[in-house]
């Protein structure tokens, strides 16, 4: 049977949560124990999927098709591990479940109240993910702060666990802020003294309170909050601010938390190896030369959105033994006023996904200048898109061509809607989503990154590159250099006559790992770190013909 690690979140918002779950995770699978991790989210919205990325971030794909939180992200990242649909659990599916139920019949007439039926529907989805992975831990994490009560519904369903499945078998983990006041100079406990007195209101003991601080946390604090909230001293684990967050495990691993869970949850003694990880996070510090890399996009303000391409980035970075340094370009500036000036220390611009008109024409032109001034490129879907319009309107000179996405009358159509997306009304849920097979083109730069003729990767969109023009790209210089397996969806575009251009359908930023960059990433960084930019010196001895 699964033994259940439940992870909470206190004081404010953001606080490290799903950070705290992943290094968990990772702590647990360096001594060879199986786990699994889901997602708890308490908004009403069946998915993120039709969210905001300024309100929500990033919506992270699972192999399966599932939309879910950018935590998962992290859980994959850090774990190692893909995780599916049952992984992503938020009230607006617990509630439709439980609604659509009751329309049905199932409950034969009786009243509907949140307790039973809506925290009974809660463990299922629990049990579900335990019976499905086998995993010897499953750790969820409770999405918001406890108090929020849109997420009272949660609580109480992880309450009722530790009865359901047994004390031993469940453990409380409460991570919390100590705000440090600048007045006085000293770290706070009372917010989580607070916090932790709420969750003892409704029934919940936390058996670790993980620390959360910008500033060192001494043991008098410790036994402080040990005292206060009834929790052994060494279950007080401090979690200072790091360089990384890729240190975090190694951070709780040394304070001790690894051990603690062996001995509160039971679980067989192992050691412990997080060599490897040790290497790679000393390997991050190390300080490295930089590469430029322009990411022009949408949603630049809130860099949560494009939260799977920054990490996709640096892990490619760091294979090369380069760091990624990121100049995010709002797309409407290059839109707006046409300056470029802003790429021209880039030696790599990528395009991510997106959604929507605003902002396409800057887009665009970064595409051009990438094309123009053989710029490594790499679009992901909607850059993949961008590329397209853009050869087709300068190359080809048709200068209306366009998406059906921005505009429903372009007389050159080059990306257009999927045959079934024709008609429908609704959006959650209803895109191409998931893995999705590609055949590889022999001698493509995109065969070359991954060195095998057919992959997988993840995909979330609703408009396709339209065959229709197929012939005429392709023979302007344009590269079909993916496609699906019955040749009628192109996959990956590259261009013949450029150094690095390369885009795909798919967005290969959620299949990278730390120490696995994505093949894609990879030779993008690699292509980019060998050019050299306005202001910048060339590396001696001036040995290559390209200095000359």
């Amino acid at each position: 049977m699964s033994r259940y690690i439940f992870v909470t979140g206190g004081v404010v918002s953001s606080v490290g949560k799903g950070i705290t779950v992943a290094s968990i995770g990772t702590i647990l699978k360096s001594r060879q124990i199986t786990v699994s991790v889901q997602k708890l989210d308490p908004y009403l919205n069946v998915d993120p999927g039709t969210m905001s990325p300024y309100q929500h971030g990033e919506v992270f794909v699972t192999q399966d098709g599932a939309e879910t939180d950018l935590d998962l992200g992290n859980y994959e990242r850090f774990i190692d591990i893909n995780l599916g649909t049952e992984s992503s659990v938020t009230s607006g599916q617990i509630y439709s479940t439980v609604i659509a139920k009751e329309r049905r019949g199932d409950f034969l007439g009786g009243t509907i109240q949140v307790v039973p039926h809506v925290t009974t529907e809660i463990k299922e989805r629990f049990n579900l993910l335990a019976e499905k992975t086998k995993a010897e831990v499953v750790i969820i994490e409770v999405g918001g702060t406890v108090g929020d009560i849109e997420g009272q519904p949660f609580l109480e369903a992880i309450r009722q666990m530790r009865n359901d499945v047994g004390r031993d078998n469940v453990l409380y983990v409460h991570v919390t802020l100590l705000p440090y006041l600048n007045s006085t100079q000293e770290i706070k406990t009372k917010p989580t003294q607070h916090s932790v007195n709420e969750l003892r209101r409704i029934g919940i003991q936390p058996d670790i309170i993980i620390c959360r601080s910008d500033h060192p946390i001494s043991q008098e604090i410790r036994d402080k909050i040990s005292l206060f909230c009834d929790v052994e001293k060494r279950a007080v684990i401090p979690m200072p601010t790091v360089p990384t967050i890729y240190e975090v495990p190694l951070v709780l691993e040394e304070e001790g938390l690894g051990q603690l869970i062996i001995d509160k949850l039971k679980l067989k003694p192992r050691s412990s190896d997080l060599k490897p990880w040790r290497e790679m996070v000393n390997l991050i510090k190390t300080p490295r030369e930089p590469v430029n890399i322009a990411l022009v996009g949408k949603y630049v303000e809130l860099k949560d959105a494009y939260f799977s391409v920054r990490e996709a980035l640096y892990h490619a970075a760091l294979h090369h033994g380069r760091d990624a340094e990121l100049n995010w370009v709002p797309s409407e500036i290059l839109e707006n006023n046409g300056d470029d000036s802003v790429l021209r220390s880039a030696q790599g611009i990528i395009v991510p996904g997106g959604f929507g008109v605003r902002g396409i024409e800057g887009m665009v032109k970064a595409a051009t200048y990438a094309r123009e001034n053989k710029i490594p490129y790499l679009g992901l879907c909607l850059g993949m898109h961008v590329m397209v319009i853009e050869f087709a309107r300068h190359v080809l000179g048709s200068k209306k061509a366009n998406s059906t996405e921005f505009d429903a009358r372009t007389p050159h159509p080059v990306i257009d809607l999927l045959p079934d997306q024709r008609g429908k009304a609704t959006k959650g849920g209803t895109m191409r989503l998931g893995n999705y097979p590609c055949q590889l083109v022999n001698g493509s730069h995109a065969a070359t990154a991954y060195g095998q003729s057919l992959v997988n990767e993840r995909h979330r969109h609703r408009y396709e590159f339209n065959n229709k023009y197929r012939k005429q790209l392709e023979a302007a210089g344009m590269v079909c250099s993916g496609l699906s397996p019955d040749g009628n969806l192109v996959e990956v575009c590259e261009l013949a006559d450029h150094p690095w251009m390369v885009a795909s359908q798919f967005h290969p930023e959620f299949t990278s790992r730390p120490g696995r960059p994505n093949p894609l990433f990879r030779d993008f960084i690699g292509a980019a770190k060998d050019i050299l930019r306005e202001g910048a010196q060339p590396p001696l001895p001036l040995s290559s013909e390209r200095y000359k």
